[in-house]
Formats: C-alpha cells, sequence, structure tokens
C-alpha cells in the first residue's frame, strides 16, 4: 500500500494507472513516428493530443471502477465496462482532436490510431483484471500474529480487497489456545516470531491477538522484525489501509489521539469551500432542467409541497434544516415519531422511486452547500432522535461531527443503503476513514465513485 494525499492505494492500482496512460501515448506516438515520412508533423502537438487522451481514458476508468481496491465485478460486468468505456472515448477522442488540430496528418489516420491505441489499452486491462496475481511482483507475504477471530477477519478481508495479497501464516499468541483459522496456516510455537518471520520472508506482520493481556505481545520481538525491514501493523492500522475503513472492534481511544490524520486545518478549510462553492455551481446550472422536470412530476402525483425540510445535526453537533425533493407521501409521519427508511418502503411514491433511485431527490442540498451548512462530500446528516440513539450504542460515532456534513460521501460510496443501528456502525467505520483522511484528492475520488453509484442505481432506497 502506499499513501498519497492521506489516502491509502495499492500498487497494484497504481501501476496499472500508469500502464494505461503510457500505454496510450506511446501507441499513438509510434503510429505517428511510423506514419508521417517527412510530413510537417509537429510533435509537441501529437505528445499534447495523446497525453490528453491518455488523461481523459485515465478518468473514464477510474469512474467504471477499473482501479478500485474492492472487485467482485464476473468477467461479463468488465467486458460490459470496458465496450461503455470504448464508446466514451470515441467523442472524447473527437472532442480533443476537434480543439487541436493535427497538420499534416490525416484526420481519420489520427482518430483510428487513436482508437487503436485504446482498444489495446482496454483489452489488456480486462485481461489483467480478471486474471490472477499469484506471483505477482507486487504480491504481499504477510504474516498473521493471532489465531482468533481477530486474525480469521484480516483473512477474510484481505480476500475480499487484495488478491495480490498472500497469508504465508498464523502464528499463535501465548494466551490463544483455540484457534479459529485454518490449520494447514497455523505455525508451531517452537520458533520464535522472529524465526519464522524470517525463513518465511515475510513482508508484513499484522497483530491481530484476541487477547494482549498478560505479557501476550512480544513487543522485542516485533522490533526486531521491524529492523530487519518487515512492517509491522496493528489490527487498526490493517484495515485502514486495506478496507478503506476504521473498524470498530479493532479501535481504541489512544489509536485516535496519537496517531497522525484528523487534521482540520486553515488552509483545507479554506480549499475544500472553494471547491464546495465553485462544483455546487456548475452542479445546479447543469441540474437545473433536471429539478424543473422532477418538481413538476411530484407535484402531478401527490401535490404540493415540492420539498421536504427536516432537521439535521451538522457540524460540531449543530441543527440545520436540510432540504430534499419530497419522495414520501405528506403522511410518512403522521404520528410523529422518526421511523428508518427501510427497502421496498411503502410510504414512497412512484416518483419518489425514481428520483431516489437516479439520486435526483439529493440535488436541493447543493443550495445547502452554497450557504455553508454542507460540503460536497462528507458523512451523511443524521436526524438528532437517531443521532441521539446512536451516539449511546455505538462507540466514537459523535467523531462523525469533527467536520461538515456532505451531499454525498466515502460511506455512501463503499457501503449499501443503511436503514439500522447495525448499518449505521458499518458505515461508521467509512465515515471514521474519511474524517480521519480527508482531503481534496479523496473529495474527488468520491465525486467520481458517485457517479458511477448514480449510474448503476446502487445502494438507492
Amino acid at each position: 500500500m502506499v499513501r498519497i494525499f492521506n489516502h491509502w492505494l495499492r500498487w497494484r492500482s497504481l501501476v496499472q494507472m500508469l500502464f494505461d496512460f503510457s500505454f496510450v501515448i506511446v501507441a499513438i506516438v509510434i503510429a505517428m513516428m511510423w506514419v508521417h515520412n517527412g510530413l510537417p508533423v509537429n510533435h509537441r502537438q501529437v505528445l499534447l493530443f495523446a497525453g490528453l487522451l491518455a488523461g481523459a481514458m485515465l478518468l473514464i476508468n477510474a469512474w467504471l471502477g477499473f482501479y478500485q481496491r474492492l472487485s467482485q465485478r464476473s468477467p461479463m460486468e468488465t467486458r460490459a465496462r470496458a465496450v461503455l468505456s470504448l464508446y466514451l472515448a470515441v467523442p472524447v477522442a473527437y472532442g480533443i482532436y476537434a480543439l487541436l488540430p493535427l497538420t499534416g496528418v490525416s484526420r481519420e489516420f489520427i482518430q483510428l490510431s487513436a482508437m487503436s491505441a485504446v482498444f489495446g489499452m482496454l483489452i489488456t486491462r480486462v485481461t489483467t483484471t480478471q486474471s490472477s496475481s499469484n506471483g505477482s511482483i507486487l504480491s504481499r507475504r504477510i504474516m498473521v500474529f493471532g489465531t482468533g477471530a481477530h486474525a480469521l477477519a484480516v483473512k477474510r478481508a484481505l480476500n475480499k480487497s487484495d488478491p495480490s495479497a498472500e497469508i504465508i501464516g498464523f502464528f499463535p499468541g501465548p494466551n490463544e489456545e483455540s484457534p479459529s483459522v485454518p490449520s494447514n496456516l497455523l505455525l508451531p510455537r517452537e520458533r520464535s516470531l522472529t524465526d519464522s518471520a524470517l525463513s518465511l520472508k515475510a513482508d508484513e506482520i499484522v497483530v491481530a491477538l484476541s487477547e494482549r493481556r498478560g505479557g501476550a505481545m512480544p513487543l522485542r520481538e516485533l522490533l526486531d522484525c521491524k529492523l530487519q525491514g518487515i512492517r509491522v501493523l496493528d489490527l487498526a492500522s490493517h484495515f485502514e489501509q486495506t478496507l478503506g475503513q476504521i473498524r470498530l472492534d479493532s479501535l481504541y481511544a489512544g489509536w485516535l489521539i496519537f496517531g497522525d490524520g484528523f487534521r482540520q486545518g486553515a488552509l483545507r478549510t479554506v480549499v475544500k469551500r472553494i471547491f464546495d462553492i465553485i462544483c455546487a455551481l456548475i452542479l445546479i446550472i447543469l441540474a437545473l432542467p433536471m429539478m424543473a422536470v422532477a418538481a413538476i412530476a411530484i407535484v402531478i402525483e401527490n401535490g404540493f409541497p415540492i420539498l421536504y425540510r427536516q432537521e439535521r445535526v451538522g457540524l460540531n453537533g449543530r441543527l440545520f434544516n436540510v432540504i430534499k425533493f419530497r419522495s414520501m407521501r405528506r403522511d410518512a409521519e403522521k404520528d410523529g415519531k422518526p421511523v428508518w427508511a427501510t427497502k421496498q418502503d411503502d410510504r414512497v411514491t412512484r416518483v419518489g422511486k425514481i428520483i431516489r433511485k437516479l439520486r435526483i431527490d439529493e440535488l436541493p442540498q447543493l443550495f445547502s452547500v452554497l450557504k455553508g451548512d454542507m460540503s460536497l462530500v462528507g458523512p451523511r446528516p443524521e436526524r438528532p432522535f437517531f443521532v441521539d440513539q446512536l451516539t449511546k450504542e455505538i462507540p466514537f460515532y459523535a467523531v462523525r461531527h469533527s467536520v461538515k456534513p456532505g451531499v454525498t460521501g466515502w460511506a455512501q460510496v463503499r457501503y449499501h443503503y443503511g436503514a439500522t443501528v447495525e448499518d449505521s456502525a458499518e458505515k461508521l467505520q467509512y465515515d471514521l476513514y474519511y474524517v480521519k483522511n480527508h482531503s481534496l484528492f479523496l473529495d474527488i475520488l468520491v465525486l467520481f465513485d458517485t457517479i458511477g453509484v448514480v449510474l448503476t442505481g446502487k445502494g438507492a432506497q
């Protein structure tokens, strides 16, 4: 894993992005060199065209999820996304060529070479996405210190998120007697932790002990491993890097207090505010026709009011009114008691189902962004009734209120729609990751992922 602007990315994803970017540029440049035969080709224009097209393809592929750390798509789904990427690349290439005409080279040839480069890159991307990563030079050999439930959770997380990571064994702790991990991966106690790690050529050790009391932590041996060049991670740091979440079952107050992150500096606040205002204005202008159609449809089906105002908890616990297009009947909470939204909620109108699926009901919140009550990206604001309940039942829940709530968020693009206390706890783990590591880079990644969520209807209720 590598950290870029406070966000953890897999080396494999970075190499894939670099390869895709370089592939398009090199293919177009080779084609130009092969055919120009003394024609007045402006090589700077060729490189600029290739660079712009390669950058655009990088953004399209990232938006379509080719570089995501969690990928459970079937080969058919991957091929479908590659075809969509190719369709999107055609108008992009035409647009770049129109803005930057290349002298001395026929229009048809430059477009053909560009499409050939993109097609070759997509074929390579589909192949590498679906192929096994065993034996990759970027694979990690991981030894887990522990054999209980926490150690098993590490194995499941790695299987789900990083197929290039290989668990080479589980070293039992002094106080662990009943292992929960596969017996074929259990390491003998006769050898020391350091000797086992060195003999197995471990790249990383994840400390996942179920019991740490009574001298269970061999600090000297772990230090020796670190001095030998082996990375040593505690459970919280491991899940943060691997899953992009801070797991509640491995979290303790000292890790939050003394660890890095959770910085809310003045520069970050100013940059985020400027980014919010510019993006919100652009999105409002683009979405005005869509909002007008939604408003008319709501009135035709269920009458007025068009908008729905509801009190939510924002930055530092301050209350504000969130504004959305009304997607439920006017008597959705006629007894006055807050109720969780559920799947197939019968209170949702027909128009409401459509605007919820496409997230159109969230668009009026852009005005809350301009006002300063919300940000484009951040933890979703919750109602005071549920905040009081969740704060009592879920540890560290109030930490999410240390940043402005968002129209979209890291939890929204990583986890499905939550309608229970358990779902709120799962989403909080992603919210904590965002609060700890938020940056302009992560905000942009979330916005890209949000577009994919909107187009696929993922998580809508």
